[in-house]
């Protein structure tokens, strides 16, 4: 498996995030807010990273930790539609009332099974169908749409770094690769702690871009290539369903003997079309050196690192037209770093998500960002600062609602800026 560099610097360093607002500008007509919350119906705990659309305006945004979201909308939606995987998508009604402080419960989905036995070889040949089917499943028009990236940093509990940005994603069509497609950052901001001893100058794989590198099913390098597909020993797992479509689960386990770090876990495959709508995946650290030499790109002369974890979200929607279209990622890193003189190492977690929430133009009007705001699969973003003390600073973009946790953090770091 070829090793792509996506390069990011690391917030708990220099994180660089691109805060410019182009030509094109922010979208301005919204009329209609509505947010609320997302729940189990039995036990009424806070679902997260739940989809909410609004039905027909094509809207998007995902629920935060805490299950709560916010979505803008350039009129009022007559419905919500909520999917999560697990569970009977709902396709909630918005009367005349108020659109805000919703709550909104979700019925977990039951399967009846019968006694199967499924051989490894039936879970290979389910990928490579899959595989087979992408030209078909994905995008056949290349698709220009607006994201809303979220990047954090905590050293143990602490949160020392937060970034925001918009961003135009351009996807060429699902029979070529990820090289032609580029993200443009219109709109971003970013806080830090100034504390020198969060400093550690260290670059790791990640950033906007990777949604470009993560998409599994048009990155035939990232992980599902002939070549690869050989390192990978396969299970089928229990069947579930997903926008209440029954789905495969193929779970794909590195082989011991494999030279290089990989990355398994699981693929959601949906049983009707073949199409991937889910990949949950994480790098095996077994060998440290080795992951570390898949999660970095530069660190200094005398620090440790130290990977804990590398794990990846991919989720796929499926319109009413067939076509499966990426609509949310999420990358977690955990690794230990220390300085060869100190004698205990700090934990650090950084955390990046990314969701499409507009779909602006496809075919011939799609045209692919260019310009200083605009980056492909293997460049870097430069480094540009704007803080925190707008409360307008969105506007009418939407955005992922930010937990309780990480609001008390900004608000924390706001003033230590200020100082």
């Amino acid at each position: 498996m070829k090793r792509i560099l996506l390069t990011l610097t690391i917030l708990v360093a220099v994180l660089t995030v691109a805060a410019q607002t182009v030509a094109n500008g922010p979208v301005t007509d919204h009329q209609a807010v509505v947010n609320g919350r997302v729940t189990d119906r039995q036990s009424g705990r806070p679902l997260a990273h739940v989809s909410i659309a609004a039905e027909g305006s094509g809207a998007h945004t995902v629920t935060n930790d805490e299950g709560r979201f916010t979505l803008k909308a350039t009129q009022r939606p007559a419905y919500l539609l909520v999917s999560h995987i697990g569970y009977k998508t709902r396709r909630y009604v918005l009367d005349e009332g108020p659109t805000t402080g919703l709550t909104i419960a979700m019925t977990a989905s039951t399967i009846q099974l019968q006694e199967i036995v499924v051989s490894t070889d039936d879970a290979l040949s389910v990928v490579k169908a899959a595989m087979s089917r992408i030209p078909h499943n994905y995008a056949q028009e290349a698709e220009l749409v607006r994201c809303f990236y979220r990047e954090t940093a905590r050293k143990g509990g602490r949160f020392i770094s937060v970034a925001e940005a918009v961003a135009d994603m351009y996807k060429s069509d699902y029979s070529h690769g990820p090289e032609l497609d580029a993200v443009a950052i219109l709109k971003g901001r970013r806080l830090m702690s100034m504390k020198a001893r969060d400093t550690l100058g260290v670059k790791i794989q990640g950033g906007p871009v990777m949604p470009l590198m993560c998409d599994v099913a048009k990155n035939s390098e990232y992980l599902l290539n002939a070549e690869t597909l050989n390192y990978y020993l396969y299970r089928m797992e229990p069947p579930t369903k997903v926008a209440d479509r029954l789905h495969y689960v193929v779970r794909m386990t590195p082989k011991p003997i494999t030279l290089m770090p990989l990355m398994g876990g699981l693929l959601y495959i949906d049983q009707e079309t073949l199409a991937i709508t889910r990949a949950e995946l994480e790098l095996d650290v077994s060998d440290w050196r080795r992951a570390s030499d898949y999660m970095l790109v530069r660190k200094p002369a005398g620090l440790r690192f130290r990977p804990r974890e590398l794990s990846v979200v991919v989720v796929y929607e499926t319109d009413a037209e067939g076509v499966t279209r990426m609509s949310y990622m999420r990358n977690e890193m955990r690794f230990m770093c220390d300085w060869k003189r100190r004698l205990f190492a700090s934990p650090y977690t950084t955390v990046s998500e990314m969701v499409v929430t507009d779909r602006l133009s496809q075919g011939r009007e799609a045209r692919r960002p260019r310009g200083r705001s605009s980056f492909g699969i293997r460049e870097r973003f430069y480094d540009k600062v704007e803080y925190f003390d707008d409360p307008d600073f969105w506007a009418d973009y939407n955005i992922i609602e930010p937990t309780e946790s990480l609001e008390h953090a900004i608000d924390r770091l706001k003033k230590k800026v200020r100082r």
